[in-house]
């Protein structure tokens, strides 16, 4: 009997998925936005730990964290001042950005970090 290389080949690994159901996903992307802010990288981290991202990926992101509250507890809002808006505004983006990439965790076609 001859060999077929399509019966001995063995299976290609799938890449571990984040997401096993769309509720998940939903929390997982509520996370940053009702957390505010605060645990925006946890998603990264957890799905390091999964081998979904690399862990450059995460380390990006608490270091991008640190950063940003780090920037905003700086910016002191005084009388009159106008810095204050700022430090939301960096806050909210944040949110919106960790929240829509946390979205695409398990998107076939983005393959950075991946």
């Amino acid at each position: 009997m001859a060999t077929n290389p399509y019966f001995t080949t063995p299976y290609t690994p799938t890449r571990p998925r984040m997401f096993n159901t769309s509720v998940a996903k939903v929390i997982w992307t509520l996370v940053p936005l009702v957390s505010l802010g605060l645990a925006a990288a946890v998603p990264f981290v957890v799905a390091a730990v999964k081998g979904v991202v690399k862990p450059w990926l995460a380390i990006t992101y608490v270091v991008g964290e640190l950063v940003i509250f780090g920037s905003v507890f700086l910016i002191s809002p005084k009388d009159g001042d106008a810095g204050a808006p700022f430090a939301g505004l960096l806050l909210i983006l944040m949110m919106i950005t960790a929240a829509t990439h946390t979205a695409l965790l398990d998107n076939e076609k983005i393959n950075v970090g991946k």
